[in-house]
């Protein structure tokens, strides 16, 4: 029977495995479809932002409760997850808590600190839902979210408080039946949290005892299991995806724009013609039109985007009732890499579908309510950069589609013709001080 359930075991840990690597090859394969950015600049400066944004979390301290009470969220999910390394090795080798003799008081103490934080994350949890489903706080009450991504984040919680709640009832019959004696059940100290709840399992018998405490450790793990392979479905694969995308972040000041060298040397060839090569290549395309146009910290952002809203909530555009929403722009993005990954799994490469970003996932009016104010970019946790695809896509409308309102297009005759914003000629630049 024991030769059964490790096999078993071993069966839905390599299953699980195996899924989770397919997936994330998948993810990985998606963002570098995206076009080559060098990123690798200041080291020092990058593991900085790293641990000081992605594992301390500084920006979301904003607002000290919820701050707090992510961070409990996610030091559990990073803590906790150590005692998921005893319960692979108990399942593949056949033991039970198979470090409790080595450590021996240490390790009492580490299962006290993962049922306190148990705990806090089942506490954390709760309100977190009651914010979403009860006071339906503004940023999660958005359109944007309405159907799956909505549902999504409810999942989340709904699982963790399933896996925390499973975690302190497996430990509460563990201590019954150390106090029965039962065989394969060694002696360990008292556990500060699911002791309380081993008056719940008084009267049980131990074999009783024994299949609540073996069901809930199977369904503790493959919960576990199913919940690594729910990750990359959802927008909480920024768990594991906000470290690469804190480090890889870019350094330079915000605000600052990505100009093209080849248009810049034309207004510099308009300006000096003398300067002008006597063979210079046109470039092949301005701005983006697909995901495959964007640079791959783009792609990286869509999929790091925790659909948190701050990034909206800070939008003076979306604000004022605009259709514009930056976390919008990112899920939409994410969805259409993802379609254009499905593609080229089916079909081995791309093959056109007839979309594109520009116009089927993002409306030009979305482009067009921008202020390129950057509040987006200095509220997002996580160092992701909407404006960066707002800004290729608009350019693409405006110099590949000649798609930009008329006061726009008079502004761009005026600087072709006058090389200034206004009506006057360049001879006459001066005549309003007369």
């Amino acid at each position: 029977m024991q030769l059964i359930a490790q096999l078993a075991f071993i069966a839905c840990l390599s299953a699980a495995t195996w899924f989770f690597s397919k997936k994330v090859k998948e993810i990985r394969r998606n963002i570098f479809l995206g076009k080559p950015e060098d990123l690798t600049d200041n080291p020092k400066e990058r593991w900085r932002n790293m641990m000081l944004l992605a594992l301390g979390q500084k920006k979301m301290f904003a607002n000290p409760m919820v701050a707090i009470l992510h961070l409990i969220l996610y030091a559990g999910f990073i803590i906790i997850n150590i005692e998921v390394l005893e319960i692979l090795i108990d399942g593949i080798t056949g033991y039970h808590r198979i470090f409790n003799e080595p450590l021996g008081s240490f390790y009492s103490f580490l299962i006290n600190t993962f049922e306190i934080l148990a705990l806090l994350v089942l506490v954390a949890c709760v309100i977190f839902l009651v914010r979403r489903n009860v006071l339906k706080i503004r940023r999660f009450m958005s359109n944007d979210l309405n159907g799956w991504p909505r549902s999504d984040a409810n999942y989340i919680l709904l699982t963790e408080i399933v896996l925390m709640s499973l975690f302190l009832l497996m430990n509460a019959a563990d201590l019954q039946l150390q106090f029965l004696n039962a065989d394969h059940y060694a002696k360990t100290d008292r556990f500060v949290i699911s002791s309380l709840l081993t008056p719940l399992f008084q009267n049980w018998s131990i074999s009783s005892l024994v299949v609540f405490e073996r069901a809930a450790w199977w369904l503790h793990i493959l919960g576990i299991f199913a919940f690594l392979n729910y990750l990359p479905w959802s927008k909480h694969l920024h768990i594991l995806l906000a470290f690469p995308n804190a480090w890889y972040a870019r350094l330079n000041a915000t605000g600052t724009m990505a100009n093209m060298p080849s248009v810049q040397n034309e207004v510099l060839y308009m300006m000096q013609p003398e300067m002008a090569p006597t063979e210079a290549a046109p470039p092949q395309k301005f701005g983006a039109k697909d995901v495959m146009d964007l640079s791959w910290k783009s792609l990286l952002d869509a999929y790091s985007c925790t659909e948190c809203g701050r990034c909206s909530a800070a939008c003076p555009a979306n604000s004022t009732g605009k259709l514009l929403s930056p976390r919008k722009i990112m899920m939409s993005t994410r969805d259409r890499l993802e379609e254009v990954g499905k593609n080229i799994t089916q079909n081995k490469s791309f093959q056109e579908d007839g979309k594109t970003l520009l116009n089927d996932y993002i409306t030009v009016e979305e482009l067009r309510a921008c202020t390129t104010c950057n509040a987006c970019v200095e509220a997002c946790p996580v160092s992701i950069n909407p404006l960066n695809i707002i800004l290729e896509l608009r350019r693409s409308l405006i110099m590949e589609d000649s798609n930009a309102p008329g006061e726009w297009n008079a502004m761009f005759s005026n600087i072709e013709n006058n090389f200034a914003p206004w009506k006057f000629s360049p001879d006459e630049r001066d005549a309003w001080t007369q």
